[in-house]
């Protein structure tokens, strides 16, 4: 059974998933994880989703306010041995319902090169490559992603 927990980066399986994903980056992108920590800090993330499979956390997701109607979605994560059951979609789809419960028209977020699983679920999920943004401007390891919400 698959269950969504909406909470915040206080809760522990959000956390520990957090971890796990900068475990995986760490071996991805080797010391370029050292610029994208310093934009991936959760301590005031308001808005977490855990995903959970048979009362197991197994994927999570967050998202920020980046700008007026506009949220960015963070810490997108799922555990190995889970991937492949649709999960990182549910997770995706319960984050863009929330935003647009707050008001947000748009979600955009980033991602990296070395991430295809990502690149492939967020077009699959109907987000468009845009030009970098903010921070991400000139890295070209990143590739940045919008899409608008109702």
């Amino acid at each position: 059974m698959i269950r969504a927990l909406r909470t915040d980066s206080t809760h522990e399986d959000f956390k520990t998933l957090v971890k796990a994903l900068d475990a995986d980056l760490a071996i991805r992108d080797g010391d370029q994880t050292i610029f994208y920590s310093q934009f991936n800090k959760i301590d005031l993330i308001k808005n977490a989703i855990v995903i959970y499979e048979d009362d197991k956390p197994a994927a999570c997701g967050a998202i920020k306010a980046y700008e007026e109607h506009c949220m960015e979605v963070k810490r997108m994560y799922t555990i190995p041995e889970f991937r492949g059951r649709g999960l990182a979609s549910a997770v995706i789809t319960e984050l863009e319902k929330w935003a647009a419960e707050l008001g947000n028209t748009k979600l955009v977020l980033e991602t990296g090169m070395n991430q295809p699983e990502a690149i492939s679920l967020y077009k699959k999920s109907g987000y468009k490559i845009i030009p970098n943004y903010g921070q991400y401007i000139g890295i070209k390891n990143s590739v940045c992603f919008e899409k608008p919400i109702a």
